[in-house]
């Protein structure tokens, strides 16, 4: 039993290793680009209307936003399945009349049944669930389908298929997840601000990486409209520089010069404010750094629960965007980063261990 749960921990590395790998480079370019800009806007150095803003905020925001397409091509090698059928799924998430009515809450019928609202720009788990799920449609089209005709009704029968569980079940998923844990929140918080803290500073990285952190966008920004402020923006600070802390650690203890050079590439993209090139090539495949950064994320939280940080303007916190959380609790908003860094850094350092991880994430040569 205990090697069988091994293979199973070795098959969800080795996957996600050849999902995420090829394009990490890309998405910590992206994050660096747009982290640059950011920089740059809030010392007036340059203004959103310039050019120059416009073009490089258009790839390296646009990388994030059609990640789906590029994670559709991984994932077709990873499972075998045809990429150009694979492609497919996120045109369909990502078609313009699609994204309009879905992502403002305005569902509409489909079959017996009525399409949930749902973030399909920039997610993730949609459409490896929906390549995962074509890889075992193909399988008995190539069988049995007669080579004369399979060339186009391959793409249609997987489509009939694939297309309703993607827009029914699996896009939707994320965000039933994330509404159900933020209304969790608002209990919490009604309850005690520093246990709500904690539970939003361990949750928001692991809502990350299945997308259902798209859940309190809205929220915060209805919350900015109608109060002026923000309760809940302010908590994750902790957290996103805990999966920093996480990923520098595991730089310095990492046995493997191009794992070493991955790991602190993406701490440093973390560190200014964009965890996802920490969380899918370093910490989440070897899942001990995540836990360590998700509960320095519950200690950054519950810092910045108990001193009642607001958020005047919508921002992910980070560096960069540190004066939209001026104001009452600013000081310790600051300390919740700074501990939530050192705190996993400390953690994974000195309690994680290489070889205990079912796998290292193998890197291509």
């Amino acid at each position: 039993m205990e090697n069988q749960k091994k293979n199973i921990g070795k098959v969800i590395v080795d996957a996600l290793s050849g999902i995420f790998m090829p394009v990490i480079n890309l998405i910590t370019a992206a994050s660096i680009i747009k982290s640059v800009l950011i920089l740059l806007v809030t010392f007036n150095v340059l203004s959103v209307e310039n050019g120059i803003y416009r073009i490089f905020y258009a790839v390296s925001d646009g990388f994030f936003y059609f990640l789906p397409v590029f994670l559709a091509i991984t994932a077709s090698r990873t499972f075998k399945t045809d990429m150009f059928v694979s492609l497919m799924i996120p045109v369909a998430m990502l078609y313009p009349d699609i994204l309009a009515v879905l992502e403002h809450n305005q569902p509409f019928p489909f079959l017996c049944f009525t399409v949930p609202t749902a973030v399909y720009h920039s997610s993730v788990i949609p459409v490896l669930l929906a390549v995962g799920l074509l890889h075992f449609i193909e399988i008995p089209c190539e069988k049995y389908l007669p080579d004369v005709i399979k060339g186009f009704t391959k793409p249609i029968i997987c489509m009939c298929i694939v297309l309703p569980f993607t827009f029914l079940l699996f896009g939707p998923l994320g965000t039933w997840i994330g509404s159900g844990l933020t209304k969790l929140f608002f209990i919490l918080y009604d309850w005690n601000g520093i246990v709500a803290g904690a539970f939003m500073g361990f949750l928001i990285q692991p809502m990350v990486v299945i997308g259902a952190h798209w859940a309190i966008v809205p929220i915060a920004l209805n919350n900015i409209a109608t109060q002026g402020y923000d309760i809940i923006l302010p908590l994750v600070g902790g957290a996103v520089y805990g999966q920093a802390g996480a990923a520098f650690a595991v730089a310095l203890k990492s046995k493997d010069k191009e794992n070493r050079q991955i790991a602190f590439q993406s701490g440093f993209t973390a560190f200014l404010g964009v965890s996802e090139p920490a969380l899918y090539s370093v910490n989440v495949p070897r899942f001990w750094p995540m836990i360590m950064g998700c509960i320095a994320g519950a200690v950054g939280g519950a810092i910045t629960g108990f001193a009642g940080t607001h958020c005047v303007s919508f921002a992910f916190p980070s560096i960069l965007t540190c004066v939209a959380f001026f104001g009452e609790g600013f000081g310790l908003f600051m300390a919740s980063m700074f501990v939530g860094l050192v705190v996993a850094f400390l953690l994974t350092f000195f309690f994680w261990k290489e070889k205990a991880d079912s796998e290292e994430i193998p890197t291509e040569r």
